[in-house]
């Protein structure tokens, strides 16, 4: 059985949960895309903890986590991570965690980029994390990157430096007029956070193959949604790598794999951190009552994410862009808060109501057309059957469902583990 969990609009819709969840009933989580560029927050008996680069399968003792050959990995991030995650009492060994000798590392000379390049852009940012995703994938496709395995092969990562830091320096130096690269530095950073990693590197691909023909159960973990997708998102307030579903085989080494289920997850209401077109957007009061409810806070980065009401022209494109199953509703729980209940149902796009998603560069156009459902205006976080919540929390579920084409199988009441309810 080859699952996935993918988010189905900006990213930040609680898939770290739904892993922490149904990882239960699996054997292997592998991320597949994606770096240190945000967070999965998982609150169980064990505490809070807040995932940047580890699979949210680490705080299941009995599943093996991966980091797969399509991520980026900065390795000072993940060694510190490891490190929280240790003194919480989460045990991280070579047999829970493999890091694919493929990965891409993330340099600080990435994460320096990054940041000199969105101050030059000044008020025409991308809305950047700052954590070298965008320099570090386009050196993995200009094939001027480190791999994980090369810190395996010492002498000829040694050989290898030289040549990129003078190839680096034309534009860190040559470009923005930043003090040069050296080699020292590089190859010390190697040595402090690099080679402390080296039992943990090995063929994930091999091992993942190896897995499905035991008959192991794989979960595929995705960072972001479809909307930020490189291909299929709001380019270019995207991400630079694929967070579609289909790309989970490829991203974790096994192309020759096909899934079996895609799981997409997406919030009772809409968010999104960073720039770009966001339709279904509050702003003022309005967007303030939703944020302060949800606690909508970036977990990487600490940012106010942009709140709105539930965007369906967004969501059915997502669903499609992920090709869901069946769908997770997370945080209905926040919107206790309304006795109304707006939703955001079409678009109108130059005097003309559209229920496809369109090109990026005509989202700015777009105006959200709303229709308003009843609330339900009581606490249901302690809400753990179907039939405790009330109808006109059913009422809400069915019409998101009718409204998106969508199955869906999982509400979350709450941010804890079972605050989570089978709906069918």
């Amino acid at each position: 059985m080859l699952t996935s969990i993918c988010g189905i609009n900006w990213g930040d819709e609680g898939k770290g949960k739904m892993v922490d969840l149904l990882s239960e009933d699996y054997d292997i989580v592998c991320r597949y895309q994606g770096g240190n560029n945000a967070g999965h927050t998982v609150i169980n008996e064990r505490g809070k903890f807040i995932l940047n680069l580890l699979p949210s399968g680490i705080l299941r003792e009995n599943v093996t986590n991966v980091l797969g050959n399509g991520m980026v990995v900065d390795i000072k991030h993940l060694t510190e991570e490891m490190g929280r995650l240790k003194e919480k009492g989460v045990s991280i060994t070579p047999k829970n965690l493999k890091i694919s000798d493929r990965a891409v590392i993330t340099m600080p000379y990435h994460v320096l980029l990054d940041c000199l390049e969105e101050e030059r852009l000044a008020d025409k940012k991308f809305g950047s994390t700052r954590r070298g995703i965008a320099p570090v994938y386009a050196d993995k496709y200009m094939k001027k990157a480190f791999r994980m395995g090369e810190l395996l092969h010492p002498e000829r990562l040694k050989a290898r430096i030289a040549d990129i830091v003078e190839w680096k320096n034309l534009t860190v130096e040559g470009g923005y007029h930043h003090a040069p690269l050296t080699v020292e530095e590089v190859w010390n950073y190697f040595e402090t956070y690099g080679m402390p990693l080296k039992e943990f590197i090995c063929d994930t691909g091999l091992y993942l193959n190896n897995a499905e023909k035991e008959g192991k159960k794989i979960m595929f973990e995705a960072q972001l949604g479809a909307l930020r997708d490189i291909d299929f998102g709001i380019y270019p307030y995207t991400s630079s790598s694929s967070t579609i579903a289909a790309y989970a085989p490829i991203g974790a080494g096994v192309p020759n794999l096909k899934l079996d289920k895609s799981i997409g997850v997406m919030k009772a209401y809409s968010t999104c951190v960073g720039e770009g077109p966001f339709t279904s957007e509050y702003d003022g009061e309005k967007a303030e009552v939703l944020r302060a409810a949800g606690g909508e806070y970036g977990a990487a980065t600490g940012r106010p994410r942009r709140v709105g009401p539930f965007d369906v022209v967004a969501s059915s494109y997502g669903i499609r862009c992920q090709g869901a199953d069946e769908v997770v509703l997370t945080k209905l729980d926040i919107l206790s808060v309304y006795e109304e209940i707006e939703v955001c149902t079409a678009y109108e796009l130059d005097g003309k109501i559209i229920h496809d998603f369109p090109f990026s560069d005509a989202l700015d156009r777009c105006k959200p057309v709303y229709e308003t459902v009843k609330g339900w205006h009581c606490d249901i976080s302690k809400c753990r059957v179907k039939e405790e919540l009330p109808k006109e929390a059913l009422d809400y579920i069915a019409f998101i469902e009718k409204a998106c084409d969508c199955n869906i199988t999982y509400v979350a009441v709450g941010a804890e583990r079972d605050a989570c309810i089978k709906l069918k």
